[in-house]
């Protein structure tokens, strides 16, 4: 053919086939959209997850420090080295060894010279909480004035050289604390310091300020000699010119330079290179150049490699469970587009057939059809991957490219080869039956092959865990796959049985519509069976995918009750005002408002303290029971009368340690026996903890003055109910807590449940996972729909010929419905079993810990996450294929009937 003939006859396929290039142009650029966002995806979520584990560490986290101390400065004049200005060029050069992506915040950043031993201020009029004297650190800083507003007084200047008194200034925070003012002076060991302005900072909680907290305010500590004494320490503010002056004293001084990392363009692409700058910076050859400009004894420090090894960690535990949603949707995606060359091959059989008969060569008829397929595929393929990169953020382009480029070349390839391999040789018609075919030799040993693999995969998982570490293992990660494959294999092969065996009875009952249902069913082309293996596969995705997308809300849920230990908790450490029980029990949502007593009461064999609970039996009961934790019957604490051991209800490590017998237990109130009857794993109060309930009317029988004494009141409230208003919640409990003494503290199983997907990280992998599940679902759909109107025409006309021949229009529908069922109750059914077999299946291998719960790379205080069978996720994709099989029926036959019969019977005639 020339290459007039070759672009003529592709215009005419194209023109005359429009509906078939936009269904594939369609498919194509929704599929390549999918696969290049699902990479600019992973990225997007890594990079705000590596931001998030920088930006809210504390300031002190995430900081560069590099400081020299006075034994280390090596010059000829050392008061000289530490000159303002000497300072600040060093300052410069240090800068200029940064390179990316170690990018530093200049604005937060700060230098200069600081005691590191604390000097002892002996002036009578200071505090002395218990009788030493305040220890007083001295900073002479750059940038004071960008960084603090002048409240009193006037910024420090510099004193002479060789001055014993210098100029500070401290913050309002700290003068109050120590009664200073302007005009105040301290006496320390070799200096007089003058105070002459007070400051307010700009930004206490910025690294320039909250890096060194004695910068901003005074605090308490305790001496480390015995007995150990309360005593204040606070910072003082000198002027940078007077670094020269802290040589002179006792403290110790060294020069620093402290740089804030700056995290706002760092990328998780990034994040390895960043971690090796700093781990050279601290240990290797940048290092060697910082100490060839600030000092051969020149140290640096950073807590930031570490928060990027805790982010790397994360990372590398997400990934082998994000892999198994890639894995599974790109399977599926690629099944259905295969599905869909097959399919359009299938319908072009005979033109192929008659074109193979005529003389057209094997490579010319496939060259032929990858340039009608890649004249649609290549360009829906490359707007699919061009729109990706568009709406999706992201770094990598490369990998986008080729997903985009690897789903246009399936789209072109799949129906040439499928046609090549039908058409090697010319042949004579034949109907190849659904119900009739044989399998291949060929066929066998792939399914025998996929079998292995899917074995060898199922064996892998369950024995490395996808917390195993090590990355992405693509075996491992396919399991779900492959095990939807196999399903879809056998299901494939056992299909034609069910049918041969419903026809036979089928035929000889006087009704038609099911014998013909099934007899046309049944003589379906092979062809027929890879709309199954698509939605088979996609339907063990998206079950095996909303299984996970359960056991993840499951495990935060029950993370949330157990930090909780009820729907809200309220607790101080004083006995609750008595007023509160009656506000909060009026909140709405609220249904129960249980007191408890909790103390902590220390074990006579030196072991962990006991947590003892005394509460109502009744309505502690009542909330066990609706929390899930430790139900119990109210009777297991009643009170026995006399002298008798109370009854009460133990951990287990309790019973293990204590046993059954006897104990005496010496709470607040008074001696208590007491006498292991019942033992729970947790209990409201105290989840997981090693306790002790009691009866709250048994404890007030054996010591009623004491236990009614306001100061053995409860300590802790736990409230259950149903969408508690966490708003009117806060505001009884600030409306109850006192102005003086403890505060009280509200703590909400929502807050905390919120809490535990607040990670960026695991957010972006939990939504990119749920969005391959509605995609999996999606395609499951689609394969239905596709292989449902490949035959509409057939079915439209089938439908004509019995109209003509007297066929009602309930029978017509009936008969659509009856044809379209076999496969899609097929479909349907195989893939709920198949789901929760493979959940059964992988739930030992598949660790949901990384994805669930913050910090968890494998489990926790609360073990790893397990998979758990989510009925909903098993039967609601299964429903909508049959619901959709039964809504195109019927369509279908509510169309067909408003045609016309000769319109219908024609159809093929047209040109």
């Amino acid at each position: 053919m020339s290459a007039l003939t070759w672009t003529g006859l592709l215009a005419i396929r194209l023109r005359t086939a429009r509906g078939a290039a936009l269904a594939l142009g369609t498919l194509v650029l929704v599929t390549a959209f999918l696969a290049a966002a699902f990479p600019r995806g992973v990225d997007a979520y890594e990079t705000r997850g590596v931001r998030h584990a920088l930006g809210a560490a504390p300031p002190e986290q995430r900081t560069v420090e590099i400081s020299v101390g006075r034994g280390d400065v090596t010059a000829a004049d050392p008061a000289a080295a530490y000159r303002a200005a000497e300072l600040g060029r060093q300052d410069r050069a240090i800068r200029r060894q940064f390179e990316e992506p170690l990018r530093v915040s200049g604005d937060q950043s700060l230098y200069g010279v600081r005691t590191a031993k604390a000097l002892n201020a002996r002036d009578s009029w200071l505090p002395r909480p218990e009788g030493p004297d305040p220890a007083m650190s001295l900073y002479a800083v750059a940038d004071l004035a960008r960084h603090a507003t002048l409240t009193r007084g006037r910024l420090p200047r510099g004193a002479a050289s060789g001055a014993r008194t210098v100029e500070a200034a401290v913050t309002v925070s700290t003068a109050r604390t120590l009664g200073l003012r302007v005009g105040s002076q301290l006496h320390l060991p070799g200096l007089t310091v003058r105070i002459c302005g007070l400051l307010t900072p700009h930004d206490p909680d910025g690294p320039y300020w909250a890096v060194d907290p004695l910068m901003a305010a005074a605090r308490q500590d305790v001496s480390a000699g015995t007995p150990p004494q309360k005593y204040w320490r606070a910072g003082l503010l000198l002027s940078p010119q007077d670094g020269p002056a802290l040589t002179a004293t006792e403290g110790e001084p060294e020069k620093f330079w402290r740089y804030p990392v700056d995290a706002s363009a760092l990328t998780a692409q990034e994040a390895p290179r960043l971690r090796d700058r700093l781990v050279s910076l601290e240990h290797g050859a940048a290092l060697a150049k910082v100490r060839g400009v600030a000092g051969g004894g020149a140290l640096a420090d950073s807590a930031v490699d570490g928060l990027l090894d805790g982010f790397a960690r994360m990372r590398v535990a997400v990934a082998p469970v994000i892999a198994v949603a890639a894995f599974g949707i790109g399977t599926v995606a690629g099944i259905v587009l295969l599905m869909t060359g097959a399919l359009a091959a299938a319908r072009r059989s005979a033109e192929l057939a008659l074109l193979r008969a005529r003389g057209a060569s094997l490579a010319g008829l496939t060259g032929q059809l990858a340039a009608e397929a890649g004249a649609v595929a290549l360009p829906a393929a490359a707007a699919g991957g061009g729109l990706a990169l568009l709406v999706v953020p992201g770094e990598r382009v490369l990998p986008s490219l080729l997903a985009a480029a690897g789903t246009g070349l399936l789209g072109t390839l799949a129906l040439p080869l499928r046609a090549a391999a039908a058409h090697r040789r010319p042949r004579s018609a034949a109907r190849a039956d659904l119900a009739t075919a044989r399998p291949s030799r060929r066929r066998t040993v792939a399914e025998l092959t996929v079998l292995v693999l899917a074995a060898g995969a199922v064996v892998a998982l369950r024995r490395r865990s996808t917390a195993a570490g090590g990355g992405v293992d693509a075996l491992v990660s396919a399991a779900p796959v492959l095990i939807g494959v196999i399903a879809a294999l056998v299901l494939l092969r056992l299909y034609p049985l069910p049918l041969r065996l419903a026809s036979r009875p089928a035929a000889r009952t006087s009704g038609l519509t099911g014998f013909l249902a099934l007899a046309r069913a049944g003589r379906a082309p092979a062809t027929a069976g890879l709309p199954l293996l698509a939605l088979l596969v996609a339907l063990t995705t998206a079950s095996f995918g909303g299984s996970v997308l359960a056991g993840i809300a499951t495990a935060r849920d029950r993370a949330a009750l157990t930090a909780v230990g009820a729907e809200a908790r309220v607790f101080a450490d004083k006995p609750l005002p008595a007023a509160l029980q009656r506000a909060v029990a009026a909140v709405p949502g609220v249904d129960d408002a249980v007191p408890v007593r909790l103390s902590v009461q220390a074990a006579d064999d030196g072991g962990p303290p006991l947590y003892l609970v005394i509460a109502d039996p009744p309505a502690y009961s009542r909330l066990a029971r609706a929390t899930g934790l430790g139900a119990f019957s109210a009777a297991q604490l009643a009170d026995p009368g006399g002298d008798r051991p109370l009854p009460a209800i133990v951990s287990p490590r309790v019973l293990a340690r204590f046993g059954r017998a006897p104990m005496a237990l010496q709470p607040e109130f008074g001696q208590l026996v007491i006498r292991p009857t019942a033992v729970r794993t947790d209990t409201p109060a105290q989840p997981g903890g090693d306790f002790v309930l009691l009866n709250a009317r048994s404890v007030a029988r054996l010591h009623p003055d004491t236990y009614a004494e306001p100061a053995n009141g409860p300590t802790l409230l736990l409230l259950s109910g149903h969408s508690l208003d966490a708003g009117a919640l806060r505001a009884a409990v600030r409306a109850h807590t006192p102005a003086a003494g403890p505060p009280l503290r509200l703590a909400l199983r929502s807050a905390e449940r919120a809490a535990l997907a607040d990670s960026p990280l695991q957010q972006g992998a939990e939504r990119l996972y749920t969005a391959a599940v509605v995609a999996g679902a999606g395609f499951a759909l689609l394969a239905l729909l596709l292989s449902l109107l490949q035959a509409a025409p057939q079915r439209t006309q089938l439908l004509a010929r019995l109209r003509t021949m007297g066929l009602p229009p309930a029978q017509g529908r009936r008969l659509m419905v009856l044809e379209a069922l076999p496969q899609a109750l097929l479909a349907a059914a195989g893939g709920a079993l198949v789901g929760a077999a493979a959940i059964r299946l992988l739930s030992a291998g598949m660790d949901l810990a990384p994805l669930a719960l913050p910090g968890a790379s494998g489990g926790g205080a609360l073990g790893a996450v397990r998979l758990r069978t989510d009925a909903a996720s098993l039967i609601l994709p299964s429903a909508g294929v049959v619901v959709l099989a039964l809504v195109v029926a019927l369509a279908q036959a509510w169309l067909s009937e408003r045609r016309r019969e000769s319109a219908e019977l024609r159809m093929g005639e047209r040109p």
